[in-house]
């Protein structure tokens, strides 16, 4: 691949048009002074294989992958990090000049990011975690707070069964609770994650009591619009430290943007505000 080549990433996934990736790696590439790209792309399942193949050709250093092609973008990838295996979906793929792909999975560093800089005093070792929710993102959040030193992860999940499957993956460190019995767990619970699209704008509302959240807990919300959810508007009266979740999505993005563009970006507030445009 000549040097001398305009450097390409972007986002696949189905819908993508509400990504608010473009817009922050846009700002990145601005603030670096790079001339680079980064394109959001539509694609269907049955079309991955042949788009991933053909992008390196035109140019792409490699792409973010989403909702729904996490899982798939792992299968096609011809090298994969330990932690896109623990996790069992990529969300970051780097095309090699050799033309073959590398997938990553970023988002539980994403996560453990987010915690650190937003509540820096946060230490995972000293109590239980109470995740809600178990689908793919709760698998990354799960690998990256036993990775963080977390004695025991409390998991619930409406559907219970898929609670089942994450603690036969991740083994006996992980418990699961009823759904019914979630408020319960926040009592012991130093750390608390919700996973779920639960109180997103135009989704139904997270009804898990939060009356037993401990004063001084660490709590985060992957849902980052509104910024401000329930659960995290609760727990701020409740004497927690709060974190939100589009800091997440701003980490998440730096080990792509680094590997594509060969600058890494700051994650600070014009970041921020630039992903919220």
């Amino acid at each position: 691949m000549s040097h001398d080549r305009i450097p390409l990433a972007g986002v696949i996934g189905s819908p993508v048009a509400h990504s608010r990736s473009p817009q922050l790696h846009a700002h990145w590439l601005k603030t670096l002074g790079i001339r680079g790209f980064y394109i959001p792309m539509d694609v269907s399942e049955a079309d991955l294989e042949t788009v991933l193949r053909t992008l390196p050709r035109m140019g792409f250093r490699g792409v973010n992958i989403t909702v729904p092609h996490k899982e798939k973008a792992l299968m096609l990838a011809d090298m994969v990090s330990d932690r896109a295996t623990i996790i069992g979906a990529a969300n970051t793929l780097v095309f090699r000049e050799d033309g073959r792909i590398q997938a990553d999975n970023t988002d539980g560093y994403g996560f453990t990011e987010n915690l650190r800089h937003g509540a820096p005093d946060w230490q995972p070792q000293s109590g239980p975690a109470a995740v809600l929710g178990a689908g793919g993102a709760a698998r990354a959040v799960i690998a990256a707070l036993l990775d963080a030193g977390v004695p025991e992860v409390l998991l619930s999940n409406r559907t219970r069964v898929r609670a089942e499957t994450l603690q036969s993956q991740f083994g006996r460190r992980v418990t699961v609770i009823d759904w019914v019995q979630a408020g319960n767990m926040l009592e012991e619970a130093v750390t608390v994650v919700n996973t779920t699209t639960l109180g997103m704008v135009g989704n139904a509302p997270l009804r898990v009591p939060l009356d037993g959240l401990r004063k001084g807990a660490v709590v985060t919300d992957l849902v980052y619009a509104p910024l401000q959810t329930r659960l995290l508007i609760e727990a701020e009266k409740a004497g927690c430290v709060t974190v939100d979740g589009l800091g997440m999505l701003l980490h998440q993005a730096v080990p792509g943007f680094e590997r594509w563009f060969g600058a890494r970006p700051e994650v600070d507030a014009a970041a921020r505000a630039a992903a919220l445009r």
